[in-house]
């Protein structure tokens, strides 16, 4: 690394991409990270941090744009830290995503198992069904900057539903109008600290205020101005969340006006969702996945199916379909009372859920003596621990269909379940989340044969 010098311009070849969406340069064998590059450029470029095992880039020119550069369409870009991959066409961030995957499936995972495609988005634009809107401390209502807690104002945002940030903009005319105080990090003083949206299919929308208290100043105001904003409001609610640091909910809700959740349709299924229930943001892509999930599995209307991280429900009582018997497992008391609600609703009859920590439930029914045939899970961006590992492989179960958000924690899960006597037999991504570099995927691991 003593090669490369701060604030010395160099000329490199764009190889690819990091898991950021930021572009890669190779100079004396030195990685350097460079954001807004693309694929197969040659770029000269100005060192700007210098860094123990790699280093840091901007483009000072671009010799020859390539065909995959695009025009951002967000005004915003480059300043809201959300949409990284604006400066490609969305044929070449497939390409990124889907060799993401791969990469980390080869590296981490040890395995050859090939990512056999990516599915794209029919439509890139509005397709979150869940906005989270920080509120800065000057009152601005956006997103934040990359790696920063610094708020963007965000008027209308490409990737939300209009809906949503007509709500948001209706909380900040409210702010102003009382002298509502936003919240403020660094203090712990001021009142708003973030605004939740949740919108459904046909349009209606549900709007959650997070709060650094109980209650706040003219409530029939607030749920009068979000209403007028968004007519098909179903309910305004207010979180108390007065604990410093980055969580953003509270434990604690009140229903302001109205109902304190959304009904939504999802594979076929109604779903009855609370502010805190786990629900894909991207509502048609989550068909797309659990429909790939499902062919994973390989049910035939025989099989016993434990699905672990359930949230409200939506795998299992897909699943619950094709299934024999299927059974949830979901760590969030709410979400595991909407499943058991979202069962009832649909008049499934063969699916059970159980409330608590993944490892423990596994190994609660494993000593029960389940006998899963297949068991599905879908975890948090960290992936799944140790022990669940041990216990999902104790159950002998024929197939494991892994569901990530995340291809590094999936890279290192595979190698993990390879040592139990899993191996990975067939994968692909599914583009969840067009404009980001963030990606989903399904392994199919299958028990080796003794």
């Amino acid at each position: 690394m003593e090669k490369l010098r701060q604030d010395q311009v160099y000329t490199g070849t764009v190889e690819g991409y990091s898991s950021e969406g930021l572009g890669i340069v190779r100079l004396d064998g030195a990685v350097v990270f460079v954001p807004g590059a693309v694929r197969g450029e040659t770029v000269d470029l100005r060192i700007t941090r210098v860094m123990k095992t790699a280093a840091a880039g901007e483009i000072v020119k671009i010799h020859a744009p390539s065909p995959e550069r695009a025009a951002p369409e967000c005004p915003y870009y480059g300043r809201c830290g959300g949409c990284g991959f604006q400066h490609l066409t969305y044929g070449e961030e497939l390409w990124a995503k889907r060799r993401r995957v791969q990469d980390a499936l080869e590296r981490l995972g040890g395995t050859d198992v090939a990512v056999e495609e990516i599915l794209g988005a029919k439509d890139p634009h509005h397709y979150r069904n869940k906005s989270q809107y920080p509120v800065g401390s000057g009152g601005e209502i956006g997103f934040y900057r990359a790696r920063s807690h610094q708020v963007i104002p965000v008027r209308s945002c490409l990737i939300q539903s209009e809906v949503s940030d007509r709500t948001a903009q209706a909380v900040g005319k409210w702010m102003k109008r009382y002298q509502v105080p936003p919240y403020d990090e660094r203090s712990g003083k001021g009142l708003v600290r973030h605004i939740y949206v949740r919108v459904n299919r046909k349009g209606e929308s549900l709007c959650c205020v997070v709060a650094n208290g109980k209650q706040v100043p003219r409530e029939p105001e607030l749920a009068a101005f979000v209403r007028a904003a968004a007519p098909r409001t179903v309910g305004v609610v207010l979180n108390t969340n007065t604990r410093r640091g980055n969580v953003i909910l509270g434990e604690k809700y009140r229903t302001l006006w109205g109902e304190p959740y959304l009904m939504d349709t999802l594979c076929g299924l109604t779903f009855k969702l609370s502010v805190p229930s786990f629900y894909q943001v991207n509502r048609d892509q989550a068909e797309v996945l659990y429909g790939k999930a499902l062919e994973f599995a390989g049910l035939t209307g025989e099989e016993t199916v434990l699905d672990l991280y359930c949230g409200t429900g939506t795998i299992t009582l897909c699943m619950a379909a094709r299934a024999r018997r299927v059974l949830g497992a979901e760590i969030v008391a709410p979400a595991i009372r909407d499943a058991r609600e979202n069962a009832s609703r649909n008049g499934v009859t063969n699916a059970e859920f159980f409330c608590g920590d993944a490892a423990e439930v596994a190994e609660h029914l494993e000593r029960e003596g389940l006998r899963p045939d297949v068991i599905t899970v879908d975890p948090p961006r960290k992936g799944l621990a140790e022990e669940v590992i041990a216990s999902v492989a104790r159950m002998g179960p024929a197939r494991v269909v892994y569901v990530s958000c995340d291809p590094a924690t999936l890279g290192r899960d595979v190698a993990r379940f390879a040592g139990r006597g899993y191996r990975a037999v067939r994968a692909a991504a599914v583009d969840m989340f067009p404009g980001t570099p963030h990606v989903e995927s399904v392994v199919l691991l299958e028990r080796a044969a003794e």
